[in-house]
């Protein structure tokens, strides 16, 4: 198993600590890189020698840069890592990111310390998550010494094989507020959110046969068991339902998608209710391990990472598990249907009419277009409760990561009340997302059907994301509500950046969370 970093809040020098490494922050300046304030007393050992060190080195400031360099004894840690903060060393999303850098520049360190911009709470925050966002890695299917004739066991590490591991790292965040007690409640709780977004990328990396619906659902089950076992542990409570109980319910939608598959589909419903909670929020995700497209086939380039198409569903569920753990007071409803979209002889086929939960009838058009039959559920489901806010969050469409590409999720909604809630948190949580309309003539278009209350999908290639977000609005009840559509957002598929790993983002995550803390701070 790999190493657990622990992490410490201390005050402290950072030309005086003696752990393997320190990590300095550097600001870009037209004049010149330069250190950043927290990192002060190491430019002050290494005096007039610092700037045309930094010169030779070929460091700038700018964000993304690291530079590693032995400090020969100027300071008490052997090794000194510049890390580039841009020209603005108060931005907390500057900070993250180079906290994020730092992480993967350290080399065979058991200790570091982090003298990052860390002089508020926010700031403390942004530096811990960062840093432990940073150093994920998914080693799970890696293998040190791969042996003759090696093959995957499916759920278990490679057979015969060494698996890999990695140190654990003591990090110290240096922080001049680090005795605050609102300093020490965001470190503590920046560990909660970054341990969910962690969380989160582990489901998303794990491969498809080894993460269908069933074991999907078993692995929440058993996160879950985590979650709350042992004295003073949050009670949340959960129930997954099977295929036969789907059917009871009346939840075509999901039942439609996940006909197609050996791994029948099931849905995950969370609840948590503490006992003094100011509102209600109710969080979907859209939860299909693997896409095939269907009767309607992807083309075979297009499913490489369709293993990512149940990301909505982990980071709703991981989100529910933080808010719980942060003991927010705030009642939080969580549902996850889960569906795998294969082609079978039992695929839902064009033109076929599927009833939805709650009697509204739907036309099939596209057998990809199926995470809406999924939400539409779900949805149904969640606003049987009437919430005081609904959010779902999807890798829903093309349409919107041809419209933002991969790093802008697209945010709609009932209102631009509850778009801006969104917008919000997002900015505060560095996730950034974009306002999308969804326009009047989408209503048409999804109406449109000749055989039944709503079409599915019409083909018109314009504004494909606006006609899902308008069908998903057809089962919201006229609540609060606001869509996320992370298409694109969820799998990284270029190299690390900032506190983003290859891989898995775990996106959607922390901005979830901040939107309970938001709507927490909100009714209180």
């Amino acid at each position: 198993m790999p190493g657990v970093t622990s992490y410490t809040l201390r005050t402290g020098s950072p030309a005086r600590t003696r752990s393997d490494a320190v990590v300095a922050g550097v600001v870009w300046t037209p004049q010149g890189p330069r250190l950043g304030e927290a990192a002060a007393e190491v430019g002050e050992a290494y005096g007039r020698k610092l700037r045309p060190l930094l010169a030779s080195m070929g460091v700038t400031g700018k964000a993304g840069e690291a530079v590693t360099l032995p400090t020969n004894g100027v300071v008490k840690a052997p090794l000194l890592v510049l890390v580039g903060l841009g020209p603005d060393e108060t931005d907390h999303v500057a900070v993250r990111r180079a906290a994020g850098v730092a992480a993967r520049s350290v080399p065979n360190a058991a200790s570091v310390a982090l003298a990052l911009p860390a002089g508020t709470p926010e700031l403390v925050a942004a530096v811990t998550e960062g840093h432990l966002l940073g150093g994920y890695t998914f080693t799970r299917y890696k293998s040190a010494k791969p042996s003759k004739g090696a093959r995957s066991s499916g759920k278990d590490a490679p057979l015969d094989t060494e698996p890999t591991t990695k140190d654990a790292v003591d990090a110290v965040v240096l922080s001049p507020v680090a005795r605050r007690a609102d300093a020490v409640a965001a470190f503590e709780a920046a560990q909660v959110v970054a341990r969910a977004v962690l969380q989160c990328r582990d489901w998303v990396n794990t491969p498809p046969g080894d993460l269908t619906p069933p074991l999907f659902a078993d692995a929440v089950s058993s996160a879950h068991a985590e979650l709350t076992k042992g004295r003073g542990a949050p009670k949340v409570g959960i129930e997954v339902l099977d295929e036969d109980q789907l059917a009871e319910m009346g939840c075509g939608g999901i039942l439609s998608v996940g006909s197609s598959s050996v791994a029948p589909p099931r849905l995950v419903r969370l609840t948590w209710e503490p006992p003094a909670a100011v509102a209600h929020l109710a969080l979907v995700g859209k939860g299909v391990t693997f896409d095939s497209g269907g009767l309607t086939i992807k083309p075979s380039s297009s499913m490489l990472h369709m293993k990512g198409d149940m990301a909505g569903a982990a980071a709703a569920v991981a989100a529910t598990f933080a808010i719980a753990r942060l003991g927010l007071p705030l009642r939080v409803t969580t549902y996850a249907p889960m569906a795998e979209n294969m082609v079978s002889g039992t695929s839902s086929r064009p033109g076929d009419v599927v009833t939805m939960r709650g009697g509204t009838t739907v036309e099939l058009a596209n057998l990809d277009a199926e995470g809406r039959m999924l939400l539409g559920d779900a949805l149904a489901l969640a606003v049987e409760q009437r919430p005081d806010l609904v959010v779902d969050i999807a890798t829903l469409t093309g349409h919107m990561q041809v419209a933002l590409g991969d790093k802008v999720a697209a945010v709609m909604g009932s209102d631009d009340a509850q778009r801006s809630l969104v917008l919000d948190a997002s900015a505060a949580a560095g996730e950034p997302h974009w306002p999308m309309p969804i326009p009047e003539e989408m209503t048409e278009r999804v109406t449109s059907s000749k055989v039944a209350d709503l079409l599915q999908h019409d083909w018109v290639r314009w504004g494909g994301g606006l006609y899902a977000a308008a069908f998903l609005r057809e089962f919201t009840a006229g609540l609060p509500w606001a869509h996320l559509d992370i298409a694109g957002n969820e799998m990284n598929t270029g190299g690390p950046y900032g506190h983003v790993p290859a891989g898995a983002t775990g996106f959607g995550v922390a901005t979830l969370v901040q939107l309970a803390r938001d709507l927490v701070a909100l009714r209180s």
